[in-house]
């Protein structure tokens, strides 16, 4: 039985993942909102200004009044910077399933720090919230997030070519996904 909590602090080792505050606004800006290669396969083009994070941040600030508001910061215990997001970008209420995004600054990648984040969230919506089912998608290019969802236990379901040209060597967008009944923790 799924039971929406809303966001919730969750802790690791090495991060904390909490709302978004608004003096949050600045070090995303500079850590990975702006980059256009931290963004380059992402859904959304880098930020070009610090003003208009703030108002992204506001707008999530609002949303966690919804219980089923499901968005972390990702900071850096160590120095406490926002490194990065992670977040429920879809949810589908008749298969019980969430749909997780997540993105980290350039300067963080390659240790281990997005599949740790990514556990704890799938551990969170598995066994707090009661979800059955975690997707999550990546560009075809982007071996590197493949590689973070396939550490957290999610299965390739399926390619969806990205143009209307479905050749051998197109992009395509690949859906993977990781049940309760498999889950191990």
């Amino acid at each position: 039985m799924m039971e929406h909590k809303g966001t919730k602090r969750l802790e690791t080792e090495r991060l904390i993942l909490r709302k978004y505050k608004i003096t949050d606004a600045e070090e995303m800006f500079v850590n990975w909102a702006s980059s256009p290669v931290v963004t380059r396969y992402l859904t959304w083009q880098p930020y070009t200004r610090t003003s208009d994070v703030r108002l992204y941040i506001k707008s999530r600030i609002e949303a966690y009044q919804q219980k089923d508001c499901y968005e972390w910061v990702i900071e850096w215990k160590q120095n406490h910077q926002v490194i990065g997001s992670i977040s429920v970008v879809n949810i589908d209420e008749q298969k019980n399933c969430a749909e997780v995004g997540y993105c980290l600054s350039e300067a963080y990648w390659g240790q281990g720090i997005m599949t740790e984040a990514f556990r704890t969230v799938i551990r969170f919506l598995f066994c707090d919230v009661g979800f059955e089912r975690i997707e999550a998608k990546h560009d075809s290019r982007n071996s590197a997030s493949g590689k973070v969802m396939e550490k957290c236990g999610l299965k390739i379901e399926n390619l969806v070519p990205r143009d209307s040209e479905s050749t051998e060597n197109a992009v395509k967008t690949v859906v993977r996904a990781l049940f309760r009944k498999d889950y191990r923790p």
